[in-house]
C-alpha cells in the first residue's frame, strides 16, 4: 500500500490546531504533552536529514496516542457542555483519532531519512524496533578518541604534505 506523500509542516499544522481547539476543554496536561511532541515536530522540519530529530517525533506521536486517551476520559466534562465546549472535545477526539494516521506517515518520513528498526535489547533477535527505542543512528564524520585508526591510515608515512 503506498502512502501519500504529505509535507512534515502540513502534518504539524493540522495537529497544532486541533491541539489549540482540544485546548478549550482539556487544559494542563493535555496542552503540556501535545505541544511538547509539536516542539519536537519543528525541530524535525528544522533538521531535515536528522534521523533522531524524526524519530523523536514519531515516539512523542506514540506516546501521545495514550496520554489523550487518559487526558479524553479522566478529564471530560460530565454534565453542562457548552457548544464551545462540545466543538473543543470534538477537535480533541478528532486529534487523537487522526495521530494513528499520522504515525504511519510520520514513520515512512523516517524510514526515508535513513531509519530502520534496530535490534531488540532482549533475547529475541530478528524483530524490528521502532527507532527511538534503540540507541541513535547518526554518524558524524569526526572520529572519538577511543576509535581506532584504519590500517591504511596506519601505513602512510608520516612527513610534510606537498601542496
Amino acid at each position: 500500500m503506498e502512502l501519500p506523500a504529505v509535507n512534515l509542516k502540513a502534518i504539524l499544522l493540522v495537529h497544532w490546531l486541533l491541539t489549540i481547539w482540544g485546548c478549550i476543554v482539556f487544559p494542563g496536561p493535555y496542552a503540556w504533552a501535545n505541544f511538547t511532541i509539536l516542539a519536537l515536530g519543528v525541530w524535525a522540519v528544522a533538521q531535515r536529514d536528522s534521523v533522531d530529530a524524526i524519530s523523536m517525533f514519531l515516539g512523542g506521536l506514540v506516546v501521545t496516542i495514550f496520554l489523550d486517551i487518559v487526558h479524553i476520559s479522566i478529564f471530560y466534562p460530565r454534565a453542562g457542555l457548552s457548544d464551545t465546549g462540545r466543538f473543543s472535545a470534538g477537535m480533541a477526539i478528532l486529534s487523537l483519532l487522526l495521530k494513528p494516521f499520522s504515525c504511519c506517515l510520520v514513520y515512512h518520513m523516517y524510514r526515508e531519512r535513513g531509519g530502520r528498526g534496530g535490534e531488540p535489547p532482549g533475547p529475541g533477535p530478528g524483530i524490528p524496533w521502532p527507532g527511538f527505542l534503540v540507541p541513535s543512528q547518526e554518524r558524524s564524520a569526526y572520529q572519538t578518541i577511543d576509535s581506532e585508526v584504519p590500517a591504511d591510515l596506519e601505513s602512510r608515512p608520516q612527513g610534510p604534505q606537498g601542496y
